[in-house]
């Protein structure tokens, strides 16, 4: 069976790329990563990819007059390589309709938080700041909001006193690279389906 062919975006240390990249070179997802995609180009992630031996499209948002110009020449880029899933994987910009209408199905997002709760920028220091008692992960698929896509996965995770945003953040990771993996491979195998809003995973 054929590997499905996989495009990360992310724009900083890339914990999250990290692990697909290892997930798929260990097996233990049927994927092969194609592409990292990162609008940073001093970012972390890229020493990452280029250890693993993963093509690196760099992006500079500013040389283009909007958005989706920019998107409308990565989208050439994941067409050229085949790219069938995209992973947002700590990519810290809001696609627009370019990407999303092209990938709708097929491009999902890992959030430190269990959504709806805590969208957008640092969810950890959002759920610190409100006090909750639980906090945890999930992927979703991406719709062009902010964090409000359809849930495909969460796993709860308990705030312990004297959490700070770094210890919490900690126990955070893990949590988000097993999911990846997780969903990632359900999609290898074609077992996630869409309807709407209601997300089917086939046992």
């Amino acid at each position: 069976m054929a590997k499905l062919k996989v495009a990360v975006f992310a724009s900083g240390n890339g914990s999250n790329f990290q692990a697909l990249a290892d997930g798929a070179r260990d097996g233990r997802i049927d994927a092969d990563i194609r592409l990292l995609v990162c609008d940073k180009p001093s970012a972390p992630v890229i020493k990452r990819a280029e250890a693993a031996g993963i093509e690196t499209y760099v992006i500079r948002p500013r040389e283009y007059p909007s958005r989706e110009a920019c998107e409308r020449e990565i989208l050439i880029e994941l067409k050229r390589r085949g790219v069938e899933l995209v992973v947002l994987a700590g990519y810290m910009r809001i696609v627009t309709p370019v990407l999303v209408d092209a990938y709708y199905g097929r491009m999902i997002n890992v959030h430190p938080s269990l959504l709806p709760a805590f969208p957008g920028l640092n969810g950890i220091g959002q759920a610190l700041e409100y006090g909750v008692k639980v906090t945890g992960a999930t992927v979703h698929f991406v719709d062009g909001g902010l964090d409000t896509g359809p849930i495909i996965a969460q796993e709860a995770l308990a705030v312990e006193p004297g959490d700070t945003e770094e210890t919490l953040a900690a126990r955070i990771h893990p949590v988000e690279h097993r999911l990846l993996l997780q969903v990632v491979q359900q999609f290898a195998e074609g077992r996630i389906r869409l309807n709407g809003r209601q997300v089917t995973i086939e046992s």
